[in-house]
């Protein structure tokens, strides 16, 4: 009976075929490695084009919610019909109240803000003038195509103070 014992000298050819535990280890991580920069790239990205805030004051809004139901229905009983047109070109921003018979509301003064409903970096105020009877203008500059976001509040001088008797809340989209 006759044993061989290996010398340690292996055919090259049998090496290069092998897999390796140097090999299982690179694989790895040059796996994990682009999952974590895959997901760096994701999680940057995520950070810096929308915060997640969509309101300033959260806390307190919702304890103004029965207020702001309230303000809804004493709004709903005035009847009014309103109209709202953004030119982007001409940068214009027109707003006309009617009554409930048809007639033109006057006398508001009439303020809020234009901008993009995904981000705040393009919100613009706005103050609008009386330029006719109910019929309210601003200048806001041009608009690029899109949606863009109107949010409005009329106020009415009442026992020398102001209250705001309207809101208006607008998707409008812009064509070129």
């Amino acid at each position: 009976m006759s044993i061989d014992v290996d010398t340690g000298t292996r055919d090259e050819s049998a090496k290069r075929g092998q897999i390796r535990g140097i090999h299982v280890l690179l694989g790895a991580v040059a796996f994990f490695g682009v999952i974590f920069l895959v997901n760096g790239i994701f999680l940057y990205s995520a950070l810096s084009t929308y915060t997640g805030v969509v309101s300033k004051q959260p806390y307190r809004k919702g304890l103004a919610y029965n207020e702001m139901i309230a303000a809804d229905e004493k709004q709903k009983q005035l009847g009014w019909q309103e109209a709202v047109t953004l030119d982007g070109a001409a940068g214009r921003l027109v707003v006309t109240f009617k009554d409930r018979d048809g007639a033109p509301v006057t006398g508001l003064a009439i303020s809020g803000v234009v901008g993009r409903p995904s981000t705040d970096q393009l919100d613009a105020d706005v103050t609008l003038k009386e330029t006719q009877s109910g019929h309210y203008e601003a200048l806001v500059g041009p608009h690029a195509e899109g949606v863009w976001l109107v949010q409005l509040k009329a106020d009415l001088s009442r026992d020398g103070g102001r209250e705001t008797v309207y809101r208006i809340r607008r998707r409008l989209w812009l064509k070129p």
